[in-house]
């Protein structure tokens, strides 16, 4: 089903006589719609943006997007349907194509491999020749500009695309993405299909390791390498690699064209290939419980389904924009989750005597997240931020994966994950694939969006999992709690902890990132999951049927028990405080909303309180807690708590049947 974002004030309601329905995305040029016809079929329509619609040349580009693409083959593109104006502004009516793009796929589910990578290539590769063959120069060609779509590859925006005269036409600006492009298009000189080439091998690169070619630190380092230097083929063996090699040739004489790279590629497939096989998912379902009523929450978890899903599902893709994702669901609320750091210890105890001065919030930003209609409010200098956050789709049983691109950014859609962690620093994303590697092993895909590359890095083998349970708060690790499901006595399903495995990032090259899993043979875990302790040097876990804490360290050894401090309040719960010099549980023998803070130094409890709240997920800052609690109008809200247990503000407001499970990023405390 279609993905958009609802229609603002400002927006038309219609365009070129069809009903808009949302707003697919939005660039340089134009905003890109969501039509509806009347027989219920759908339309991208890309208007041009209001300030450039005064400028000839500016709309002289845009229609001449249109004039290209029509001139291509519409099997390999985002078909041109008609063009047209609407008050004094030209725009373009296409094909809606439904599919993730190549980056997108790439970055969330990991690099392509075998089959699938030859398919790609293939794929492509006949895109670009019918192109050629329409006398039309992409000249931006890269992974961001195509598109997996259900019925093969294809690729979008010919926005700068040119058609050939007689000879190449000539270009005295460097037009393009640096870290795909042509020595001679940085050079200025005469462009032809051979550019486009050149970014194909440089695409294919980057889809097999996740990096391109020639880096993409910096525009003009970049450009020097693509001027001067071999490229960096990755991962690509056999023909594949050898064609790739000749496609990167500084001269591009010297390389071959779109058909000859295709008869290639089809005349000497890599040794036990199946061009036209799919690639596996997961064969072992986790599904999840069915969700809970409205209240207070159980203890664990249930971990997120592994569904079979398309390579090709996921995020949608209008004629220019990939779009953010939206879906409706309805499930019920119950079971969330909170993500984030936890504090480094303290040797002095903080022990707070009264309650903290309560002030009236200052005016939040109200949002609208996609997936559903979940309503975000947020405050400025805030301690907490939601990054990611996940929803229940009772269609498929399992969760849709929605996180932040920054720590204040917009929200994209990962369909293709389980569940995603932002680091503090907003620099990286961790998140969990669906799918485990061709040798069976569970995985954690870590993606530096300030490099520009992903790294897959492997954990256990299938039928293991290992769930993301949270960042150091310098982003230098993550932590993962390892899983095995089991059946009981009466056949029964469900989960026991194992261990926990710790992922070491390496910044400056995260595909030199290295994991270590830990076996921790204690039976009185049950089924209970591993978080940081206080200092992020090792792990905490619950323990015994007193409901105590047992903290080990990193190689799993245990090193002390803090016995009948009371269950935490929800498995996934961070329970340090920001300076990790306190945690919270509920209390031993206590009722419901009835919360204990204790010193993690010494285990001594410091305080009691009572508060509304049905499910304590984890610290606002060092004096508040973020919970659910269920308001008067059935819905539920995420709320900050006082220790006076009264409302300090409202975080998130979630209708009444959804299922939302939510992760907050919480900085580190300044130090004193």
């Amino acid at each position: 089903m279609p993905y958009f974002t609802p229609l603002m004030p400002g927006d038309p309601e219609e365009l070129g006589g069809l009903e808009l329905v949302g707003k697919l995305g939005e660039g340089g040029q134009g905003v890109v719609y969501l039509a509806r016809t009347p027989m219920g079929a759908h339309m991208a329509i890309k208007w041009l943006r209001h300030e450039q619609s005064d400028d000839p040349q500016s709309v002289e580009r845009f229609l001449r997007e249109a004039q290209v693409a029509q001139q291509v083959a519409p099997f390999c593109i985002a078909a041109v349907l008609s063009t047209g104006v609407e008050h004094g502004r030209p725009y373009i009516m296409s094909e809606y194509v439904e599919g993730p793009s190549l980056d997108q796929v790439v970055r969330n589910d990991g690099p392509r491999t075998g089959p699938a990578l030859d398919r790609l290539a293939i794929g492509t590769a006949t895109a670009l020749a019918a192109i050629h063959e329409a006398d039309v120069v992409h000249r931006d060609f890269k992974p961001g500009n195509v598109i997996i779509a259900a019925d093969g590859p294809r690729v979008i925006d010919f926005g700068i695309a040119r058609t050939l005269g007689p000879v190449p036409m000539t270009s005295s600006t460097q037009i393009g993405t640096p870290a795909y492009m042509s020595p001679e298009q940085i050079m200025g000189r005469a462009v032809g299909p051979a550019a486009d080439m050149f970014s194909w091998a440089a695409t294919m690169v980057f889809a097999s390791c996740g990096r391109a070619p020639f880096g993409s630190d910096g525009t003009h380092a970049v450009m020097s390498r693509v001027l001067r230097e071999p490229p960096d083929l990755g991962a690509l063996e056999g023909p594949l690699r050898e064609v790739v090699s000749q496609c990167l040739a500084k001269d591009p004489e010297q390389r071959p064209a779109a058909k000859e790279v295709i008869m290639r590629l089809l005349h000497n497939p890599p040794a036990g290939s199946d061009l036209l096989a799919e690639g596996t998912r997961r064969a072992s379902p986790r599904t999840p419980a069915t969700p809970p009523p409205p209240g207070r929450a159980p203890a664990r978890t249930p971990f997120l389904g592994r569904k079979p899903v398309l390579a090709a599902g996921g995020v949608l893709v209008a004629l220019l924009l990939v779009a953010t994702g939206m879906v409706i669901a309805r499930v019920l609320p119950g079971r969330p989750v909170a993500g984030g750091p936890t504090g480094s210890a303290s040797a002095t105890p903080e022990q707070p005597t009264r309650p903290p001065r309560t002030t009236a919030a200052p005016k939040p930003v109200k949002t609208t997240l996609p997936g559903g209609k979940l309503t975000l409010y947020e405050y400025p200098s805030a301690q907490a931020t939601l990054t990611a956050y996940e929803i229940y789709d009772k269609g498929s049983d399992s969760y849709v994966d929605y996180a932040r691109q920054s720590l204040g950014g917009t929200f994209d859609k990962y369909s293709d994950n389980l569940e995603s962690r932002v680091s503090p620093d907003g620099r990286y994303l961790a998140s969990r694939p669906k799918d485990y590697t061709s040798d069976d092993y569970d995985s954690v895909l870590i993606t530096d969006r300030a490099a520009g590359s992903s790294f897959r890095v492997r954990t256990v083998r299938k039928p293991l999992d290992s769930s993301v349970r949270a960042w150091t708060k310098d982003s230098s690790k993550i932590l993962l709690n390892i899983n095995k499901q089991i059946k009981d006595k009466k056949g029964k399903e469900d989960w026991v902890t194992l261990g926990f495995a710790i992922v070491t990032v390496a910044r400056n090259d995260i595909a030199k990132s290295e994991v270590s899993v830990v076996e921790v043979s204690d039976d009185s875990i049950g089924d209970h999951e591993f978080g940081w302790d206080a200092e992020e040097e090792g792990v905490v876990v619950v323990y015994g049927e007193d409901k105590g804490l047992r903290f080990f360290d990193a190689a799993g050894k245990p090193v002390r028990d803090v016995p009948g401090v009371g269950p935490i309040p929800y498995n996934r719960a961070d329970i340090f405080s920001p300076s990790g010099r306190t945690f919270v549980t509920d209390c031993p023998d206590g009722g419901d909303g009835e919360h204990c803070l204790w010193d993690s130094a010494t285990g001594k409890q410091i305080r009691t309180f009572t508060s509304d709240c049905d499910t304590v997920l984890g610290w606002y800052d060092e004096t508040h807690l973020y919970c659910w609690e269920r308001d008067n109008t059935d819905d539920v809200e995420l709320r900050v708590v006082g220790f006076d247990g009264k409302l300090v503000r409202r975080l998130m407001v979630v209708p009444d049947g959804m299922n939302v499970r939510v992760h907050l990023t919480v900085n580190s405390p300044s130090t004193s």
